[in-house]
């Protein structure tokens, strides 16, 4: 049984963003606000107390209000026109009505030093947030397919970190890490540096140094048993939570 003082501990909230898809659950089908469960567990692995959060941009700071830390999901492409570029043959938006929500959150979040993960779309988000833009379809430009060899399967390559970044004192110098993704980064966003790469030469993950966690992954760490990339989200959302929490009682 808890007592009072462990049931007074509050977990770090980790906002995650969901997609709009269509669904089917029982009988029913409809749009829904939609989100592999992985992510809701890798979370609550990692300690913290996962919130579903719908594309909207009208609420970002009473949402924000509320979390610690926030973790920008995987996904569909984003729209070119949100990097000022047109369509490629191959790229398949995922509607803007996620994409604007999910930069404004970003922009905010960060503005407010919360620990922000982004995750494989989610990181290109980032980017595009920052001033960067898009590769829409890495196989122009690569002449392997290793980044999403077969629609709906994961595919595991090694990626080499950056020794000196805040990713790499995380996972060290190399990682195997899994990949579903055909769109990479191209210019990048202001304040972003590369600190992972692929064999290939493609740039798997970025961070902003100046922050105190800002990190884009182009891989999925929900999917892989290594859960140091949320353990760490989750260890900065609780210290800004607790910083937060002062500065509230304070005023």
């Amino acid at each position: 049984m808890q007592t009072g003082a462990e049931r007074t501990v509050r977990r770090p909230r980790i906002g995650l963003t969901t997609a709009i898809e269509e669904a089917e659950w029982g009988p029913w089908r409809a749009t829904a606000a939609l989100l592999a469960l992985v992510y809701v567990r890798a979370v609550e692995i990692a300690g913290g107390r996962p919130l579903l959060l719908p594309p909207s941009s009208d609420s970002v700071e009473e949402t924000l209000d509320v979390l610690d830390g926030l973790v920008i999901t995987g996904g569909g492409d984003l729209h070119p026109s949100v990097y000022d570029a047109e369509p490629h043959p191959e790229t398949s938006p995922s509607g803007l009505e996620r994409d604007r929500a999910e930069l404004a959150l970003l922009e905010e979040a960060i503005a407010r030093d919360m620990p922000v993960l982004a995750v494989c779309r989610g990181s290109q988000a980032l980017n595009v947030m920052r001033g960067g833009d898009l590769v829409q379809h890495l196989p122009d430009i690569v002449e392997d397919g290793k980044h999403k060899e077969m629609p709906g399967v994961f595919t595991e390559h090694p990626v080499a970190v950056d020794v000196e970044s805040r990713l790499g004192l995380m996972l060290g110098g190399e990682a195997t890490v899994k990949s579903h993704h055909h769109q990479g980064f191209g210019r990048l966003g202001a304040g972003l540096k590369p600190v992972a790469w692929a064999d290939d030469g493609v740039v798997e993950a970025v961070e902003d140094s100046s922050h105190r966690f800002v990190l884009g992954v182009l891989w999925h760490p929900e999917e892989g048993e290594d859960m140091r990339l949320f353990h760490e989200l989750v260890q900065q959302a609780a210290a800004y939570g607790r910083e937060q929490a002062e500065r509230r009682q304070s005023s």
